[in-house]
């Protein structure tokens, strides 16, 4: 039976795969950018490794991963630790852009730009999380019952309220997580972040 579990050790790849498989507006992102990885090392693999704890994932009964949340409690913390212990390790790897000529170039410039204060939504609500389910697990209420596991470990933590940024092309996510009590935020062009005290 398909069901939620704690993320576990071993489970980084599918987590990447689904992620890559959700980052463009919610479709498929192969393909995308010169570096399939780069979604993952921004968006799921630091979380699972900052915050195990804060990670859980969609199981099917054949034990396949198809969903995933997590989250960081502490978002100026998480983005610090982000800046300097994470994200130096890829420098090699992916080099700051001198200019914005590409898709990729945004998103490094943005990996790059990550710190305390980057972003105006954690004074409010300081978590902030990060949710994909591949579509065969979409429409079931998998994306509910993720969101209502982590907020779960979120309050036993103490924390208070979290916030989330989507694309504002991923209509669907846009849609679904006013349903789930989150509020609309202001937010920058090309995104809509939304908020929710706990």
């Amino acid at each position: 039976m398909t069901r939620i579990r704690p993320f576990r050790p071993g489970d980084e790849p599918a987590l990447a795969e689904i992620c890559l498989k959700t980052a463009d507006d919610g479709i498929d992102a192969t393909g995308v950018l010169d570096d399939d990885g780069l979604w993952a090392e921004l968006f799921v693999l630091p979380y699972v490794a900052r915050h195990p704890d804060l990670a859980f994932v969609v199981e099917t009964d054949d034990g396949r991963v198809v969903g995933y949340v997590v989250g960081a409690p502490d978002t100026p913390e998480f983005e610090d630790w982000f800046a300097g212990e994470w994200w130096p390790g890829f420098a090699d790897r992916w080099p700051r852009p001198e200019v914005e000529t590409t898709r990729q170039d945004g998103i490094l410039i943005y990996a790059y730009a990550r710190r305390a204060g980057a972003e105006p939504y954690a004074e409010r609500y300081p978590a902030h999380l990060h949710i994909d389910l591949l579509p065969e697990a979409q429409g079931q209420g998998w994306g509910r019952r993720l969101i209502e596991t982590l907020e779960g470990a979120l309050r036993a933590k103490g924390v208070q309220a979290l916030h989330l940024v989507a694309s504002s092309g991923n209509t669907g996510a846009v849609a679904f997580y006013p349903r789930l009590g989150f509020e609309p935020l202001e937010s920058h062009e090309g995104v809509q972040a939304f908020g929710k005290a706990l």
